[in-house]
């Protein structure tokens, strides 16, 4: 299974979980059963407010989850459409996410508690 972490930095494990899924300024997606972290640039990051492509930068592959700190109502429906379940990241690296993520230790975001506006955390 891989999922998607949105970072600060491009660090390996060591990178920073980013607070909002739209503007961060890396994508980490990561396999959690072999270990194996590819790092994507967020061509997104300065999006206008409702311009956002959620899956442009992710699309093609294979992530299944989102793990992040928070994310909008709109991005979220996009995913959850396409199948992908969104999770909240507590602040933290890289590799505590990819931990809590495979001990189920993450609530998972719904559009009743997705942000609302920028700056939400």
């Amino acid at each position: 299974m891989k999922i998607c972490v949105p970072t600060e930095n491009n660090d390996g494990l060591g990178s920073m979980v980013y607070g909002h899924f739209g503007s961060a300024p890396f994508f980490a997606i990561c396999d959690v059963k072999t270990g194996q972290v590819e790092f994507l640039d967020n061509g997104n990051q300065h999006h206008e407010h409702g311009q956002c492509n959620p899956m442009g930068s992710i699309s093609g592959k294979g992530v299944s989850a989102i793990v992040v700190g928070g994310i909008g109502a709109r991005a979220l429906m996009r995913l959850n459409a396409e199948g992908i379940k969104a999770y909240r990241a507590r602040q933290g690296t890289l590799s505590e996410a990819i931990e809590l993520f495979k001990k189920n230790g993450l609530p998972e975001i719904t559009p009743a508690d997705s942000c609302r506006e920028h700056g939400c955390h």
